[in-house]
C-alpha cells in the first residue's frame, strides 16, 4: 500500500502512453458496451459504472454507450456472458466492459471468442494471473482507502462501540474491504479515541451476494435490522444497494440513535441523509477514459491496474477514481480528524497494512515492521483478528 503514488502516476503514464497526439476524435461512432450485475439505477455499484459511461459519452467525441444491466443468475436464468457479448457485437460495440467478478470467466471465454474486440474487467485478476487474452485487461480501484475512511468515520460516531458490516458474498475482495473498514475503525479508536481495543466490537455478516435475491441470499434488510436491534448503532455497507442506509433512517424516526455508511455510488447518501455519515465511492469514468481511447485508435496494450485515489483531491471528478463524500450526519467534531486521517493516508504518514497483523485463526498475516505487499492484500485468505463474523462461506 506503500505505492499508491506511484501507481497514479503509472495510471497517468499508461494513459498518455496509449493515446497519441490529438487522440480521441472518430471519424465515425464507436460504440462500447456495459455489461451491469445489477439495475442501473441501484444507487450502487452499477449505477456508478452506468455513469462512468455516460461520463466517458461526455468527454470522448464520437464514443456511444449500449448497456445491459441485471446480469446475474436470478434475473438472466441461463444466460450466459458470451451470448450477451454476441449481442453487442452484433449491435457494433468494439470494446465490452464488464463490471462484475462474477463475470471474470465470461467475460475471459468471450474475449477468447472475439480477439477482435477489446475487453475491460472490473477487479479481476486474469492479466496477473497469466490466463488473460491480449485484447483483456484488468481494472479496479483500491477502496480500500475508501472503506478505510468509513470504518474511521463509523468508529469516531458509535455511540456503543458496536460496529455492524453488511457484507455480500465472501471473496478476497471482500475480505480485503472489511478488513480496510475494521483497520480504520481500530485506528480511530485507538489512536483518536485513546479508547481500549477490547471495547470496539466489529461484526461482519454476509448476505451472500452483492444485492438481495430473494429465495437466495439472506435479507440484507433483515440483516440491518438485526445489528440495530443488538446494540450495533453504525452499518458499514459492503453491499451495492442501500438498505443498511433505509434501515437507519427507519430507526431514526423511531427514535434510535442510528447511522449507516453506505457503499460504491457518489450519490447514494440521498437515500437517507439524516443518518448517512458519508460514502466510500467509485468514479469510473477517468479510468475508462483511455481504454476506449485506446481502442478507438487500435492503440491498446493489455494492463492490470489497481488504482488509488488522487490524493490531491479525492473527490475530483475528473481525476479521482475512489473518493469519499462526507455525510451530513457525521459529527461536526469527527470532520477535522477524518481530515487529517485522509491527508496521513495520503502522504503515507499512516500506513494500515502494516504489521503486526493476525489472521482469525492466529497465523500471521503481517510480521511486526513489515508492511503488507499488494498480492498479500489482493489475495487476502481470512478475516483479521478482533473482527466477528466469517472468513470462509459454509460448505
Amino acid at each position: 500500500m506503500l505505492k499508491k503514488g506511484i501507481l497514479f502516476v503509472t495510471f497517468l503514464a499508461f494513459c498518455a502512453a496509449l493515446l497519441p497526439p490529438g487522440a480521441g476524435a472518430a471519424d465515425k461512432p464507436f460504440t462500447f458496451g456495459l455489461l451491469l450485475v445489477g439495475p442501473y439505477n441501484d444507487h450502487g455499484w452499477s449505477q456508478a459504472h452506468y455513469e462512468g459511461g455516460r461520463y466517458v459519452e461526455k468527454m470522448v467525441p464520437g464514443a456511444k454507450m449500449i448497456y445491459i444491466d441485471k446480469v446475474n443468475p436470478a434475473d438472466r436464468p441461463g444466460v450466459t456472458i458470451p451470448q450477451l457479448v454476441d449481442d453487442m457485437v452484433e449491435k457494433g460495440a468494439r470494446l465490452i466492459i464488464a463490471n462484475s467478478d462474477d463475470m471474470k470467466d465470461g467475460t475471459r471465454e468471450a474475449a477468447r471468442q472475439h480477439p477482435e474486440i477489446y475487453f475491460l474487467h472490473i477487479s479481476g485478476d486474469d492479466v496477473l494471473s497469466g490466463k488473460a487474452p491480449a485484447n483483456l485487461s484488468n481494472l479496479m480501484g483500491r477502496m480500500e482507502y475508501g472503506k478505510m475512511m468509513a470504518g474511521f468515520a463509523a468508529a469516531l460516531t458509535t455511540q456503543t462501540g458496536k460496529i455492524g458490516y453488511l457484507g455480500p458474498l465472501i471473496n478476497e475482495e471482500t475480505r480485503r474491504l472489511a478488513a480496510s473498514a475494521f483497520l480504520g475503525a481500530r485506528y480511530a479508536w485507538e489512536t483518536v479515541l485513546k479508547k481500549r481495543p477490547e471495547e470496539l466490537k466489529f461484526q461482519v455478516t454476509w448476505i451472500g451476494f452483492w444485492f438481495n435475491i430473494p429465495g437466495v441470499t439472506s435479507d440484507p434488510t433483515q440483516v440491518a435490522n438485526t445489528f440495530f436491534n443488538t446494540g450495533h448503532d453504525v452499518v458499514i455497507s459492503g453491499i451495492d444497494t442501500t438498505e443498511a442506509l433505509t434501515v437507519a433512517g427507519k430507526k431514526k424516526k423511531e427514535g434510535r440513535s442510528a447511522w449507516a455508511v453506505p457503499y460504491d455510488y457518489v450519490g447514494a447518501c440521498q437515500a437517507a441523509p439524516e443518518v448517512c455519515l458519508g460514502v466510500p465511492y467509485f468514479n469510473w469514468g477517468p479510468a475508462y477514459v483511455p481504454f476506449v481511447k485506446a481502442a478507438m485508435n487500435d492503440t491498446w496494450k493489455q494492463a492490470w491496474l489497481w488504482i488509488g485515489p488522487d490524493w490531491k483531491e479525492i473527490n475530483n471528478p475528473d481525476t479521482s477514481l475512489v473518493g469519499f463524500a462526507v455525510g451530513n450526519a457525521l459529527p461536526a467534531a469527527a470532520r477535522p480528524a477524518l481530515d487529517a486521517f485522509i491527508k496521513d493516508l495520503g502522504t503515507g504518514a499512516v500506513n494500515l497494512f502494516k504489521g503486526p497483523l493476525v489472521y482469525q485463526d492466529g497465523t500471521v498475516f503481517v510480521k511486526a515492521g513489515e508492511t503488507a505487499s499488494d498480492k498479500q492484500i489482493w489475495h487476502m485468505e481470512q478475516l483479521l483478528l478482533g473482527m466477528q463474523g466469517q472468513s470462509s462461506a459454509k460448505k
